[in-house]
């Protein structure tokens, strides 16, 4: 639900105001002003306002200490933060407001009252709730259509993931701008209709209390269940250890909240989780941990059981779909899993079984949806889609889906895009196509452990065979008789950028990044990396950019010519708009870059000359190069530290587009598939890059 079109005259967030400075508001503030926001930190008191600015600071030293941030980053970030003490001093002109206090419907609607008055008409109000309800709370304000709730994962800026939920009266233009709003946050954004949990305090709630639960009968301690728990679900932390680190009384309050809102008497909360609230204490975790078979079976299918049946139910209430319920468990609570992943690995009728074990003990109240009773009787798998359609106003909008993990490409991605693509070129009412990717990223290449998989397993004809599909999908929009669009507003890498040279343009933000990895990891790219860059920019360009694996922030993929449209995130929905009426480009491949007095270009020309690339390749510096110079140092590290084989066949194949057609080319690519992918040296790379550690190479 989260590839939302961007087409129409949506004026994106630049300023927000985020009232309340406490833990949570601050990280909200924090978040927005490193993803360049304007904001306003406000609370009812200079103090509080102070002790916000106190929490960031301490936060941003530390990332200075960790290196995740430099000085000066931080110091733009501290800049970007504006004080302000009372609600009404809000300033007229915020885009979005975002209320961050005390769970409390009344003060809430208080501050939305006092907003309604300091802001302008146009200013959106957003609530940060993980309970109430957001359609009562639009109803409070004077805005009902300009309203939104939000739910920031502690800690907002490092959690991902964020749930949206627009109330009934929420207009399309409030939802899509605040969805836009926390895309460029860098969330994971799952929109979801307003019902009690949300999503996933909806599962995660009612598996902390059924935890408790298991401790008061008796069945194991809470070391021993939360060891359990550890494996079963593959996590680092248990029910137990989480509500020590988030504090019990959260814990007592939602579940209360869900027994009383859901009218499911399961849900009370545990007497003994009452018990430790009143008595300020923490749950004893330090116990010896080892537990029978017995306690692991009884242990983990009841807590699986809670997780697949409310699962289902979320699907069946259609709050979101079972994709987002998986991307809730995964980003917001770094389970290794959704739950109907969890359903598919163990067998979705056992599955049911687990969950009908556990409806016997819940009561009638609590029930299990029809369909997921017809999936266990057929004994198949759940279906994941991973890529959203839409078509409005001619324009068809195509989403990759696949966020929590940077919407990595593998086979089902592919083929799902491929379909996708496909039905858009037969479309009449279809005369352009943009490819977005939700999250962070465009997509951050291909699923690197396939390929890994494959080369130990011995099925290299596997990967050769993805790579065909790839290049079928590349094709359909390279062949297209409708106008192809990459909104490549974020992240591209490999396999992601050569997606988006496939097509006729691509829209890029101060946010966008592109790089070429593949040579660093002891392979080459294959779809199309060594062909079209080099005939977009020309060959020195492709082979600086290919060879040599090098970072190219917006400026520079501009400067090449691998962007063609550098715009404010502001003017993407103007730009594709402009794109959509002009139609296809004259000459797709000019061979040339887009500014020749680039000093990336300048550079790039005379370094990888065709005379210069016996030296590199030897690794040696060329003549009339200082390999002390800082520039030419960087380069020759970079190459120093790539596959000699990978960097021998990228360059032979960058080497081809001076003789050989684009589909010559590609068919080059794909003709040295098996050699590259059976070297050590490729195992090597990719395995490392997994491990997070630096490859060595043998050139074998």
């Amino acid at each position: 639900m989260n590839g939302l079109p961007v087409v129409g005259d949506m004026k994106a967030v630049e300023n927000v105001a985020i009232i309340g400075a406490g833990n949570m508001g601050s990280g909200i503030a924090q978040k927005s002003a490193q993803e360049g926001f304007n904001v306003q930190m406000v609370d009812r008191e200079a103090q509080y306002v102070a002790r916000g600015r106190s929490i960031i600071e301490n936060f941003l030293q530390e990332a200075i200490e960790r290196r995740i941030f430099s000085q000066d980053e931080v110091n733009g970030t501290l800049g970007r933060i504006t004080d302000v003490v009372g609600t009404e001093n809000t300033a007229a002109d915020t885009d979005l407001v975002i209320e961050a206090v005390f769970e409390d419907f009344d003060i809430k609607t208080a501050v939305f009252t006092a907003l309604d008055e300091a802001c302008n008409e146009g200013t959106i109000l957003a609530s940060n709730t993980s309970s109430l309800s957001v359609n009562a709370l639009a109803e409070a304000t004077g805005r009902p259509d300009r309203f939104v709730g939000l739910h920031f994962f502690y800690h907002p800026a490092k959690n991902r993931l964020i749930e949206v939920i627009p109330a009934e009266t929420t207009s399309k233009d409030t939802l899509e701008r605040t969805v836009q709003y926390c895309r460029t946050l860098g969330k994971v954004v799952i929109v979801c209709k307003d019902r009690p949990g949300f999503v996933v305090n909806r599962f995660f709630v009612p598996w902390l209390n059924e935890a408790c639960l298991l401790l008061e009968e008796g069945i194991a301690t809470a070391a021993q269940i939360d060891a359990i728990s550890c494996k079963a679900f593959r996590i680092g932390l248990g029910p137990f250890g989480l509500m020590n680190l988030t504090g019990p009384p959260i814990a007592l309050h939602s579940t209360d909240y869900l027994a009383e809102q859901l009218n499911t008497s399961r849900y009370n909360g545990a007497q003994n989780l009452r018990d430790l609230v009143a008595e300020n204490a923490m749950w004893p975790i330090e116990d010896e941990s080892e537990y029978t078979q017995d306690q692991y079976t009884t242990v983990s299918e009841r807590l699986l059981g809670v997780v697949f049946g409310v699962a289902a139910q979320i699907v069946e209430e259609d709050i979101c779909s079972m994709e987002d319920v998986d991307r809730g468990a995964k980003v917001g609570l770094r389970w290794a899993r959704g739950p109907f992943e969890m359903m598919n690995r163990i067998g979705v009728a056992e599955a049911y079984r687990m969950a009908q074990s556990y409806q016997a003990i819940a009561g009638e109240a609590w029930t299990l949806p029809a369909f997921f009773k017809n999936q266990s009787d057929a004994s198949t798998n759940w279906d994941f889609s991973y890529v959203d359609s839409s078509v409005e106003d001619g324009i068809a909008t195509i989403t990759i889906n696949r966020p929590e993990a940077m919407n990595a490409l593998n086979e089902v991605v592919i083929a799902q895009l491929t379909e996708a693509v496909q039905a858009a070129n037969a479309d009449s009412n279809v005369t352009t196509i943009v490819l977005d990717g939700a999250g962070k990223a465009f997509v951050a290449g291909a699923d690197v452990k396939f390929f890994v998989d494959k080369i130990r397993s011995d099925d290299i004809p596997d990967i050769e065979t993805f790579t065909e599909n790839g290049h079928i999908l590349l094709a359909a929009l390279e062949d297209s008789t409708k106008t192809t669009i990459a909104l490549t507003t974020g992240l591209a890498l490999g396999g992601g950028l050569e997606l988006a040279l496939a097509c006729d343009y691509r829209i890029g933000t101060r946010r966008t990044q592109f790089r070429f990895p593949e040579t660093s990891i002891g392979i080459y790219p294959a779809l199309g990396g060594t062909q079209r860059p080099a005939r977009i920019a020309g060959r020195e360009l492709g082979r600086w950019a290919v060879l040599a694996g090098n970072f190219m922030n917006a400026e520079t993929a501009s400067d090449l010519g691998l962007v063609t449209h550098l715009v404010d995130i502001n003017d993407v929905p103007n730009c594709i708009k402009d794109i959509h009426a002009s139609g296809k480009p004259d000459n797709k491949y000019p061979g040339k870059p887009m500014n020749e007095n680039s000093p990336v270009v300048k550079f790039a020309k005379k370094f990888f000359s065709d005379g210069n690339m016996a030296a590199l390749l030897a690794g040696s510096c060329p003549d009339g190069f200082d390999a002390e110079d800082k520039t030419v140092a960087r380069q020759l590290k970079s190459l120093k530290f790539t596959a000699p084989i990978g960097l021998a066949m990228a360059s032979e194949r960058i080497d081809a587009t001076a003789s050989m057609s684009l589909d010559e080319g590609l068919q080059l690519e794909l003709q040295g598939l098996d050699r590259i992918f059976s070297t050590e040296d490729a195992l090597e790379g990719l395995s490392a890059l997994i491990e997070g550690r630096r490859a060595t190479y043998k050139n074998a």
